[in-house]
């Protein structure tokens, strides 16, 4: 696993962003795991998410795209540190955009906040996690409504490889569904490997008991294609 996955698993438990216990999701699913991105609430915890996300677009897209865009309301702060990391690791200047959930009719007007979209613009979309896809669902037609644009593709930052809708993970259903990759910063899977029984932050973090339930909630809800 490279390095940088291993550091951001552990940036995640440092962070709290990443829980481990008995939690009940919006779904109604019982999750042994949770995962807030909220919880990302310093400069320089920003400042280090949005170089795990750049060095994740770097090794899964490349840098051939002219515009990050963040879904409000928390893609927001992942489009401008993550744009911001691409231009100091790797010196490419990309555009940020986000929207609104209300059109707003004056001053800075419209429903886009940051850089506008163009005709031929390619954008890469950024999402904090991806459990049904309900969020492109709104996503994708805000961006065609704007220009003629060509989305490279969907960056989260952890994969939770259950099923969407159907019995194929949401990142897999995205991809089928719109025609554009889909990739995430690390998956559950290299998490559990990861964290599986190794002290993190002065504790073992997924230990046997832990372990048992994440088995038996991927028995229930792991999606045949992650």
């Amino acid at each position: 696993m490279e390095q940088y996955k291993q550091e951001f698993i552990e940036f995640m438990v440092e962070s709290q962003v990443l829980k481990f216990g008995d939690f009940t999701l919006k779904s109604g699913r019982k999750s042994p795991f949770f995962m807030n991105a909220g919880a990302y609430v310093t400069g320089s915890q920003l400042r280090r998410l949005g170089e795990y996300y750049a060095k994740a677009i770097h090794d899964h897209f490349g840098l051939d795209f002219d515009v990050l865009f963040g879904p409000a309301y928390k893609g927001i702060p992942l489009a401008v540190a993550a744009s911001m990391a691409i231009s100091q690791l790797y010196g490419k200047d990309v555009r940020y955009c986000s929207n609104r959930k209300e059109v707003k009719d004056h001053g800075d007007a419209g429903i886009l906040l940051g850089s506008k979209l163009k005709d031929g613009d390619r954008v890469m979309v950024i999402e904090d996690v991806t459990t049904s896809g309900k969020s492109i669902e709104e996503t994708f037609p805000i961006l065609k409504a704007q220009a003629d644009v060509e989305i490279k593709g969907l960056i989260v930052s952890l994969n939770r490889m259950e099923r969407g809708k159907g019995k194929e993970s949401a990142l897999k259903e995205i991809q089928g569904l719109y025609g554009f990759p889909a990739a995430a910063i690390v998956t559950m899977e290299e998490v559990t490997e990861y964290l599986y029984n190794r002290e993190c932050q002065g504790q073992i973090v997924i230990n046997d008991d832990i372990k048992k339930a994440l088995d038996a909630y991927y028995s229930q809800y792991g999606a045949k294609e992650a």
